[in-house]
Parts: structure tokens; sequence; C-alpha cells
């Protein structure tokens, strides 16, 4: 399982959210897009590594085009912006966590002001600027394959703060609601630390995408830091995010392997193929053939196969009975693989999983499932070659 581990050092706001994803990895030009896709407003994604504390970090900045000087207060309904999400084409994970975002802070607004969730009119989270930072955050959630949150205990300070209703004390009474059950540390603050963006954010994702597994070993994929726009008197401003996968699922260090391998010439094609099914379902890693020339001038085929070394005799016993050979080859290899991430894309014919191969912290393949493509495809009546290409430039292939 992948996991994001945050660690809430000055705070939790969507733009600190959002840097720190990207600063992990996360495509920015893509999430970008996606936010203008929704055509709520036209908006231009800005970064520039900043420092807090003494570590450099990503400060991400959104502007709005044409941006008016009093666009902060700008209102949305709550059920106008359900409605532009569930019609966008935004990958059905990503579109799925930003409506459950929205849908507790309608909550929690409605619980403040005494409505119902339907009637509940967005201020400051109405605005451009943190609807991209709540569909983005959650789009570059997906795009790193994470399936597995955990945040350690979110600052609280002491102080107002000034909204659309007038100046409140902090928490602010949307994010005090929010905050409800959740772990909180009081630090010696005074400005607005945790945002209602930013905490929705936060125990929405732990709820939905809950870490399952502990004491397991793990290896840190990236990290990335999101710095906020205020400095703060008592530490940095700063939420640290860092990517954490299995240590055996990491691209190192190289497992040792072995190869077993033979050729046959008088073996027909039908129990080449049965060989190749039995060694695959006995564990191999890989199996593959090659034709070669053997003595004789007789065409032949290569059988190789890759296994632990803990599945060698269970091959070798495969071999023997499925084959017609007399003796297997091997010898030891060893094996540098991709870490492996599932991602789901929306596409004009239906939503597709597309697995990941990340190399260092970066994503460097993507390869649609084929199995989703041809159901797509039978389904919508078109190629399925349509389908996968479609799913794979929605996964971000150039």
């Amino acid at each position: 399982m992948t996991t994001l581990r945050l660690d809430l050092v000055g705070g939790a706001a969507g733009d600190m959210l959002l840097a720190a994803l990207v600063d992990c990895g996360a495509e920015p030009a893509r999430i970008e897009a996606a936010v203008n896709d929704l055509n709520f407003g036209a908006v231009r994604f800005e970064t520039e590594r900043v420092r807090s504390g003494g570590v450099s970090g990503l400060r991400l900045t959104i502007v709005q085009e044409g941006d008016r000087a009093d666009h902060g207060h700008e209102h949305r309904a709550w059920r106008d912006i359900r409605a532009g999400l569930e019609r966008s084409s935004l990958p059905a994970g990503a579109r799925e966590l930003a409506l459950s975002v929205f849908e507790r802070l309608a909550a929690a607004e409605a619980a403040v002001h005494g409505v119902r969730p339907d009637s509940v009119q967005f201020h400051e989270v109405g605005a451009l600027d943190s609807i991209a930072d709540i569909v983005g955050a959650c789009l570059a959630l997906d795009l790193l394959g994470v399936e597995e949150v955990s945040a350690g205990p979110f600052p609280i300070g002491r102080g107002e703060v000034r909204c659309a209703h007038g100046v409140y004390p902090l928490p602010a009474p949307a994010t005090a609601e929010l905050l409800k059950g959740a772990a909180f540390v009081e630090v010696d603050e005074t400005e607005e630390t945790v945002t209602p963006t930013g905490a929705a954010l936060v125990l929405e994702w732990m709820r939905r995408r809950p870490v399952r597994e502990g004491g397991t070993r793990r290896t840190i994929r990236s990290i990335g830091y999101g710095i906020g726009a205020r400095t703060l008197r008592s530490r940095p401003n700063f939420v640290r995010a860092m990517i954490e996968t299995p240590a055996s699922a990491g691209d190192v260090p190289p497992t040792d392997c072995l190869v077993l391998e033979t050729q046959m010439d008088d073996a027909p094609g039908e129990w080449i193929g049965v060989l190749v099914e039995r060694l695959m379902e006995g564990g191999a890693l890989d199996v593959f053939t090659c034709p070669v020339q053997m003595k004789k001038q007789r065409p032949g085929v290569l059988v190789t196969a890759i296994c632990e070394p803990s599945r060698r005799d269970a091959l070798l016993d495969l071999f023997f009975r499925h084959g017609t050979t007399l003796g297997v080859r091997e010898y030891p290899v060893r094996r540098t693989v991709l870490e492996r991430g599932w991602i789901t894309v929306a596409t004009p014919h239906g939503d597709v999983r597309v697995k990941l191969g990340v190399w260092r912290g970066e994503v460097v393949t993507r390869a649609p499932e084929m199995d989703d493509c041809i159901a797509r495809a039978a389904a919508v009546g078109v190629p399925a070659r349509v389908v996968y290409e479609a799913a794979w430039r929605a996964a971000g292939g150039a």
C-alpha cells in the first residue's frame, strides 16, 4: 500500500497541502488543466521554491485569470459546486474524494449557521482558488497513487480571524466544527493555522483512505514540503508530506532471482502453451519463449522462467512433467523492479484502471488495464485501441 504521511508542523491549509503533494511529484500542469475544465473560471498555478525555518519547500499560488480585487469574497452554493464536479471529467477516484470533502464542509457550515447542507452558500471556500485547492489536492492524491493517509495532530492557536461574516475566534467556527473528535495540540500562535479547507481535506482523506497495516518495514519514496504564506512566530509554517511504500515494493535494492531455461525440438506448440501457463501458475515471476535453431538444424523453442530461489524445486518439477526436456539450466540473476501503483481515469468511453510504474519518485510508465479497455470498447462500440489511447492520455501520457 502506498501511504501518505502528513506532518502538520505549521497547520493545514488547502494551498499548503496541494504544494506539498506537487513537491512530492504530482504534475501541476495536469492538475491546473483539470481545474480549468470544471468551467468555474480560469486559473493559473504559480510555484516558487522558498524556505521556512531553514527548510526548502514549495509555495503554490493560484492566480485567477482576469483577477478581481474582491475575488476572495466570491460565494457559490454547495449544490452548484456539486453539480459541476458530478459532470466533470475528473478521474472517478479524485471526483468522489473532492465531493466528499465538500460534503464534509457543507455539513460543518450547516451546523454553524443552523441551515440544511443543501442551502449552504460557501464564501471563502466557494472562491475559485479554494475550489482549485480542494480539487487539485484530491487529484494530486490520485496521481501519486496514494491508498492510505495518516496525519499528526492539528496545531491550534488562539486569536481572531476575519471572515466574510466578521471577526471570529480561532479556530474559526467551521474549523472548530470540523475538528470535533480530532486530535489537536495548542500552540503559541495568534494566526489561523488550520483552515476549514485544510481540516476537511486531511480528515476526509484519513476517513476514506485509512491506514490498514502497521508495523511493516517501509521505505520513503518521496518527500514534499508545502510552505504557507504567513510567518509564524513559534514554528516553521509548512506541511511535510512523505510518500511511503512497503520496503519490499521499492525500486532498490535489487532482489536475487533464478533463471531456469531449456530448449525443446520435440514438443507440439500446444504443449509449450500448457507448460508456460503452469509455470506462471506455479509462481514464476515471468515466463517467455523464443525460437531457436537446435542440433541437426531442427527448429525448437527456448522456454525461460524467472523465479525467486524458493520456487526453484516447484518449477523444475513443472518443466519435467509438462515438457519434453531432459535437462534445465539455471543461473542466478539480480532483478530491479519499478514500484507499481494503480489509478482510475475517466475517458469518454468509461472509467479505466491504469497501472503506474514509479522510478525514484517519478511516474515513468503508464499502462491501461487491457481487460478494462476491452470491456469499455465492447460497451460503446469502438476499437479497444481507442479506449486504451484515451486512458493513456488521461493518465498523463504525452
